[in-house]
Order: structure tokens, then sequence, then C-alpha cells
């Protein structure tokens, strides 16, 4: 495994792009002790960033929920992200934005703290392997719940709220289970450790509200492609005793894009149609999205 801090490359840091190696920050940074960070994934197909623009938006408003102000605009970030990917010679791959507070102040409040960003990119085909995602993925319950919105900064992408789905996926892991459903704290289905989640009930879709996670880029553009389809798509509070009458489901997000899900510990499913057609019509746009970027490209040239 090549680790990530030992990489040939780039990443811009703060406004320049730095060898890969030197892209360091203290050990004392705020980020690092009180999980005052945020961050975004994004993937790109053929070069192109997919919804580049919506993440960085999304970037700047988890930051805002923080407390704190990122110190480039979206387009800015637009631009460093896409530069990014062409100095490391990345086609499809994965892009990781990170804000953090800095070192100036120790302590609980951190109110003079500098603001950093940092973007880098780096080389991902699939987040599941191709067998898995072709015949569907694994889940079992994790322990650890999704927090009460009064507890927690739910909708920023905030570090600090990985801390469980990471213990969840390991638990799960080393269960032999690819990857856990988290419940919220009222015991409703929420997402898994790192997307949303579907069910398809008698050729209807439904999904948790999402009231106490984000509501996924990813997700919004599967809704999209449903309803395209005609498919009815209802958000509401879904109980796990539903997965009894669920036919199919799947797990949608930047990384693992459109997954099945053929187990949830003693629920079993079938990829369907419903399913099938939607991880066709993903994997077609985010295709054409970089058809598109690349005919106008050449157009204006």
């Amino acid at each position: 495994m090549l680790p990530f801090d030992d990489r040939d490359g780039v990443i811009w840091y703060d406004g320049a792009l730095v060898p890969w190696r030197n892209a360091n920050l203290h050990v004392l940074t705020h980020g690092l002790h009180y999980a005052s960070c945020i961050f975004e994934g994004e993937r790109a197909y053929g070069g192109e960033i997919f919804k580049a623009t919506e993440h960085h938006q999304r970037l700047h408003k988890s930051a805002e929920i923080m407390g704190f102000e990122i110190p480039y605009s979206v387009a800015d970030i637009d631009v460093a992200a896409a530069e990014v990917l062409k100095a490391n010679g990345i086609s499809d791959g994965y892009i990781r934005p990170v804000a953090w507070r800095g070192s100036e102040m120790m302590g609980v409040s951190a109110q003079k703290t500098r603001i950093h960003l940092a973007i880098a990119a780096w080389e991902w085909p699939t987040y599941f392997t191709p067998e898995a995602r072709l015949e569907g993925i694994r889940m079992t319950e994790g322990k650890y719940r999704r927090p009460d919105p009064r507890t927690a900064p739910v909708h920023s992408k905030a570090a600090g709220l990985y801390m469980i789905c990471t213990l969840s996926k390991h638990e799960a892991e080393q269960q032999g289970f690819n990857d856990a459903l988290m419940l919220d704290w009222r015991g409703q289905v929420a997402e898994a450790t790192g997307a949303n989640i579907f069910l398809v009930q008698d050729g209807k879709l439904h999904t948790p509200t999402p009231d106490c996670f984000l509501n996924g880029i990813t997700r919004q553009t599967v809704i999209d492609l449903a309803r395209q389809r005609g498919y009815e798509v209802i958000e509401r509070a879904i109980m796990p005793e539903e997965f009894a009458k669920t036919q199919e489901v799947f797990i949608c997000g930047t990384a693992v894009e459109v997954t099945p899900v053929r187990e949830i510990d003693q629920y079993s499913f079938t990829p369907g149609e419903i399913t099938l057609n939607l991880m066709k019509d993903y994997d077609a746009l985010v295709n054409r999205t970089h058809d598109m970027a690349a005919q106008t490209s050449t157009s204006a040239a």
C-alpha cells in the first residue's frame, strides 16, 4: 500500500502548488486536536470533475456552519481543483479539498486561527471491488448512530462526524461485511458510513429524509435521474424492519457511485431493474458530462 504522505506529484496548498511530500502541517494544528476541519470528496471522469461547483459551494456552507470562512471563493476553488488534476496528470480520479483551523491557538476557543485550504488528487478506480459492485455489497448495522441535529453540526461535511463511520466500518469489515448501516438517534435508517441509501418497495423508491445527515450531491443526482425515468421517489422516515418488505436496496455517493446492496444482516435483496437502470443512468451521466466538456473545449479552441 502506497502511503498518502509519500507520493510523487503536487498538492494545491494555500494558493500554490507544492511538492506532494512538502504539503505538511504542524502537530499542534487545531484541526487535528479539535476536529475544526471540513472537506469534500469529488470524482473526475475523463479529466473533468463531476459537479465541482456544487461540491465547492457545499465546502463553503460547511465552513459557515463550523464558524469559519474559507479565504478563497467557490470560483477560485473550481480553478484550483482543475489545476491540481491537470498538474498530476489524472484523468479518472478522486479530488479532496480540505480546510482547517491552523496552529495559532491551542484550546477549545480558536477565534484567531488562520484558515488553511489544500486540494489533493489521486487515481481511484472503484471504492468497492468490481465484483462487489456488480453482485451487491453486504452490510451490517453499526452500533453507533447519527446524532440529533441539536448535538452536532450534522449538515456540514465535518471531519469529526466521520469518527463513528470509521469505527463502524472497521467493525463491519472485521465481521466480513463491506460496510455498516448507520441508524439515527431515533432508531431510523439514516445512511451507510459514507453514502446515502435507497430502498425499492413495489416499484417505488424510498429514501430517508436527510434531517440529521448530508443530503448528498450524488443523492440529489440519483433522485433527478429516477424522476426522469418516471419513478416515484418518497423521502420519509424509514425503520429497519421495513427491509423485510423491500425488494432492492442501493447506496450512492461520490466514491461509491451507485452500488447495489444484496444483504443487510438477516435481510437479502436482489439487484433489480430499478437499481440497474439507475447505475446505468449515473454512469452515462458522469461520462456524458465529460464528453460535453471536451466538445466545448474543442469548439473554443
